[in-house]
């Protein structure tokens, strides 16, 4: 089978198994299996593509008809220009996080808090921007801080951040000129409905507060003030039908600026406020 048979096969297999991104996927899988760069593809097309990696395309493409992430099949993903591996332990960072990343760049970094910091996507690609900054990242998973660690390490910028296990600000005892944050927003009654590539292969701890999505954001937003420097700036990522309760809090809460920023798709999808600065 040649490399341009296998990638039509691969397709033609996904779309009638319903995966969206059909032909996509079959490439990127396609690639891994055979080892070769995605841009070179192009050139193999009437080449052979070998027993052994037409044996291995053959599983992936299985594993992704029964709707394993892509992310999962090959190890790892691109987030802000850079690779992130990415297994079942971590959410799968998505583009429309890129907007949280985007929005805190605005404004010179010091010192970065990253709660729930997952596979380290949002705090490593702050840290790999703003490349004299340090961070912190929390997480309660051991595992989701073994994966940030390991792409911490990936992208040389270990010695800047510190990963740890904690419950949200639980141990933390400093102040940060920013804070991020996205938390599990996804409401229990909406977990059914999420496509199966999430349900059931990215951890349900980060994807719902099993109640009304909100949970999390009233402790981060009610618990900020001793972590915050004066006019710094509390950064979270939200659902699309979020802003205005998340807005709400950060008002009592007695943040400034409250902003709402809509990711490329035109959905809302951030929302910050500043902490006032002490006036004389």
């Amino acid at each position: 089978m040649t490399f341009q048979q296998a990638l039509a096969h691969g397709t033609a297999v996904l779309a009638k198994a319903g995966i969206a991104n059909a032909h996509g996927d079959a490439r990127k899988l396609l690639c891994h299996a055979a080892g070769v760069a995605s841009d070179r593809l192009t050139l193999l097309l009437r080449d052979p593509v070998g027993a052994v990696a037409e044996a291995s395309f053959s599983e992936l493409i299985a594993a992704r008809v029964a709707h394993v992430p892509v992310s999962h099949l090959v190890g790892g993903r691109q987030f802000f220009g850079r690779w992130f591996e990415v297994t079942c332990d971590v959410l799968d960072p998505r583009p429309e996080t890129e907007t949280l990343v985007a929005g805190a760049l605005a404004e010179p970094i010091a010192r970065v808090l990253d709660l729930g910091v997952g596979s380290g996507a949002i705090l490593l690609s702050l840290l790999a921007e703003w490349q004299t900054a340090r961070g912190v990242g929390v997480d309660v998973s051991d595992a989701a801080i073994a994966v940030a660690a390991r792409n911490a390490s990936g992208l040389d910028i270990t010695p800047r951040a510190v990963l740890q296990a904690g419950n949200w600000y639980d141990g933390l005892d400093e102040e940060f000129d920013l804070i991020v944050s996205n938390p599990p927003y996804i409401a229990a009654d909406e977990m059914d409905d999420l496509q199966p590539e999430v349900r059931d292969h990215e951890p349900r701890i980060a994807l719902t507060d099993e109640a009304d999505g909100l949970t999390h954001y009233r402790h981060i937003i009610a618990n900020h003030d001793p972590h915050l420097m004066p006019g710094g700036r509390l950064m979270v990522e939200i659902g699309p039908t979020q802003a205005a309760a998340v807005k709400e809090m950060m008002g009592i809460a007695g943040l400034t600026e409250i902003t709402v920023i809509p990711d490329l798709d035109g959905r809302d999808r951030v929302v910050w406020g500043r902490k006032p600065r002490k006036t004389a």
